[in-house]
């Protein structure tokens, strides 16, 4: 029943951050820069792992509708929180020192509270789910993937641009922007929902979601 869920959750839905590929050319202003949001990224980066974990834990047949509501819920609830606060850390940070960096940061922030929206949307989607009927509990989740589908595959062209050339290459040196590994417990053999290294940039939902970061 929570199976389509955990593997969009898996496929690719979260974030951000997580780079291949790193050059020694950065000079010390970037790194500064990358390091002052890195230093921040890592927590919520555990944050979303966990809550991806916490989720495909919850995928057995046999599981309680009411039982998955409380978990999807909680989880979506921590990665909108997680999004949330990944855009404060970028916004606080302040442009990075490279050409356009004040128009790719305040993109970049944009896209991350999108996300943060998406998700808390998500959140509610899940607490309006009838719990007693279980094929209809099931059919809300089947609907709850495809919205998480649709937020993994929609704009992030500004959290890509945040990602390349000296300010991507300066933040793959920065371990707080490196895979976390979830903490509660095993993953899905597809991986915990966190990013993998050199995959897309997050889930901005602002194309499915501003119907939605």
């Amino acid at each position: 029943m929570n199976k389509k869920l955990a593997a969009a959750l898996s496929g690719g839905a979260v974030l951000v951050l997580t780079l291949s590929g790193c050059s020694d050319d950065s000079d010390d202003k970037v790194n500064d820069w990358a390091k002052k949001v890195c230093d921040q990224v890592q927590p919520q980066l555990q944050k979303i792992a966990d809550a991806n974990a916490s989720i495909q834990q919850q995928t057995a047949d046999n599981s309680k509708p009411a039982d998955v509501q409380k978990t999807d819920s909680a989880a979506f609830q921590q990665i909108s929180q997680a999004y949330k606060s990944l855009g404060e850390a970028v916004d606080s940070a302040g442009p990075p020192p490279v050409d356009d960096g004040e128009t790719t940061q305040k993109e970049a922030v944009r896209e991350l509270n999108a996300s943060s929206k998406a998700y808390a949307d998500l959140k509610n989607d899940v607490d309006d789910l009838d719990t007693k009927d279980q094929a209809k509990f099931a059919d809300g989740l089947k609907g709850i993937a495809d919205e998480l589908n649709k937020i993994s595959t929609s704009g992030d062209q500004a959290l890509k641009k945040l990602q390349s050339g000296d300010v991507g290459a300066a933040m793959s040196k920065q371990k707080g922007c490196q895979k976390p590994t979830a903490s509660t417990g095993p993953a899905s053999p597809s991986g915990s929902g966190a990013p993998d290294a050199g995959a897309d940039a997050s889930p901005s939902a602002s194309a499915s979601q501003e119907k939605k970061a």
